[in-house]
């Protein structure tokens, strides 16, 4: 069943110029959809491995996870994929929450500067990421104005921090209108449903009710990569990870991944991560990109 994408309108609660949500493990009302909205959003996810999938990029994380993305970069919620007990805060800003000469401030030029970063798609890692968290934590039980000022610690903070990754997902911002994101919707479940399987071309373009030639076009045009691509890019993170978990053998990573030949598992692999399966193993890096 395709769920439909959505243009998330979001209002702050009466007295607050930013919204602040925590969700748990127990909660069913963040289940993933493909959605985006012109708020600047921070996700922190307190522990445990899950996968982000944010405009184009697709990669798991491992022990937590601490982003900032911009504003109208499609992405599915990520309650869902995280396989241990958890904590989940979400806060989301309009870029003129405090006014539209806010970020003009001199003050402010750290912060302004992190605001254009996320539009790329920022991911935090090392002690900022803690440090953040429990400030996110925090604010829970804080009074209105007591949140205000820790959002802003919180803003400079990331806006110093030297540990993060560019998820350059900026591009697929540009292009983002409901027909696209029904039809990315439609082959994003189709992919995630079947990538231990077959994946058919004739089904996704069949699914985005386009001839192959222009499907594959299409596809091109909109993610700046081939569906092979994506395909393989979406097996690989899986692959990532499996890794994970020492008592796989690399060879039943790759069946697992859907891939039937090792050789093949192998080069797509160093091809998308720049590391063997073995070595990325040993040195299980926490961004995929």
């Amino acid at each position: 069943m395709s769920m439909k994408a959505a243009l998330e309108k979001i209002e702050p609660v009466f007295g607050n110029s930013f919204t602040l949500r925590s969700f748990d493990e127990s909660d069913d009302c963040n289940h993933p959809n493909w959605h985006f909205h012109p708020e600047y959003e921070i996700v922190y996810i307190s522990k445990g491995k899950g996968k982000r999938h944010i405009g184009d990029h697709i990669s798991y994380f491992e022990s937590g996870d601490l982003i900032f993305l911009g504003p109208n970069l499609p992405h599915f919620g990520f309650t869902e994929e995280v396989f241990e007990a958890h904590t989940e805060i979400v806060v989301q800003m309009k870029e003129d929450f405090l006014g539209s000469e806010f970020l003009k401030k001199p003050e402010m030029q750290a912060i302004k500067q992190l605001f254009q970063r996320s539009r790329q798609g920022l991911s935090f890692s090392g002690p900022v990421k803690d440090r953040v968290g429990e400030q996110l934590k925090a604010m829970l039980k804080q009074d209105s104005f007591e949140r205000l000022l820790t959002l802003l610690h919180i803003l400079q903070e990331m806006a110093e921090a030297k540990d993060y990754e560019m998820l350059n997902a900026s591009g697929f911002a540009l292009e983002v209108n409901t027909q696209d994101q029904d039809r990315i919707e439609a082959i994003y479940h189709y992919v995630q449903y079947n990538f231990k399987d077959e994946v058919n071309l004739d089904e996704a373009a069949r699914l985005a009710n386009m001839t192959v030639p222009a499907f594959c076009r299409y596809f091109k045009k909109l993610t700046r990569k081939t569906f092979s691509q994506f395909v393989n890019e979406f097996r690989i993170a899986h692959a990532c990870r499996l890794l994970g978990d020492d008592s796989m053998t690399i060879a039943a990573v790759s069946f697992e991944s859907g891939f039937n030949n090792l050789s093949h598992f192998n080069r797509q692999f160093k091809q998308i991560t720049n590391l063997s399966p073995r070595a990325y193993r040993k040195n299980i890096r926490k961004v995929v990109s």
